[in-house]
């Protein structure tokens, strides 16, 4: 016999917020995408030397990166019962976010 909250954690019915979650994480996902396309835009706009190049670089794989942990963790969500979220994969997305805000400061300034 089990415990009885144990049971109504088990029978708990997730309702719609796996779902939102994934909503959010795809409509962070486009953000993402589309501060990433301003600032490889940005970042090509000059002569196309060395360091803009490494720059446009270091864009399109911290965009790659937040796209593998967005694309994982919408995989992880749409299983009946989501995990929670990796600590290492919140701090990866945190860092890729944070990168991509100030590559949008960038664009704007």
């Amino acid at each position: 016999m089990s415990a009885p909250g144990r049971d109504r954690a088990r029978d708990r019915d997730a309702g719609l917020q796996p779902e939102r979650t994934r909503l959010a994480w795809r409509r962070t996902t486009l953000a993402c995408s589309v501060v990433a396309v301003l600032a490889l835009r940005q970042a090509l706009r000059g002569s196309g030397s060395p360091v803009e190049v490494a720059g446009a670089a270091v864009i399109a794989l911290i965009w790659l990166a937040f796209l593998w942990v967005a694309h994982r963790r919408i995989r992880e969500l749409a299983a009946h019962r989501p995990q929670q979220l990796a600590p290492r994969a919140a701090l990866a997305a945190v860092a890729c976010t944070a990168a991509l805000a100030v590559f949008a400061m960038t664009v704007i300034l």
